[in-house]
């Protein structure tokens, strides 16, 4: 039997599923109370007015995708960013936006805003390096 070769790290495969990961208002939401400091789940409900079920769903998805890492103490959990890359992650896409400027139209095939090329700057010492 053959086996199956895992696609690279930086194959579209793998980005789109880091990217619809993101992709969601909700999750995002999640990954963006425990970017702040660690919280519990319930900690998560509070800052986003999401359902905890809700909140629950999210989370493991955002563990799921290597995102977030949890910590059991007694009956709660933890969640905290999985590590600097991901703080990283969140500050470029800030930087992106910041850069463009408000778009004003939506894409016509998928309705997320429009980043016009060539807005985007990023210098050497802000540029992703991997390990």
């Amino acid at each position: 039997m053959m086996a199956v070769a895992s696609p690279p790290a930086s194959s579209p495969e793998v980005l789109g599923s880091l990217f619809r990961g993101l992709a969601d208002p909700a999750r995002l939401s999640c990954l963006l109370a425990v970017r702040v400091r660690p919280r519990t789940v319930s900690e998560v409900v509070a800052e986003t007015d999401l359902s905890q079920p809700n909140v629950s769903k999210h989370l493991a998805c955002l563990r799921g995708c290597g995102l977030v890492e949890a910590e059991r103490s007694g009956r709660f959990m933890t969640y905290r960013l999985a590590g600097p890359q991901v703080e990283q992650v969140l500050a470029a896409a800030e930087r992106l936006l910041q850069d463009a400027g408000a778009p004003r139209e939506a894409c016509p095939y998928c309705g997320s805003r429009v980043v016009r090329p060539g807005t985007i700057r990023l210098d050497e010492e802000d540029a992703w390096q991997p390990h």
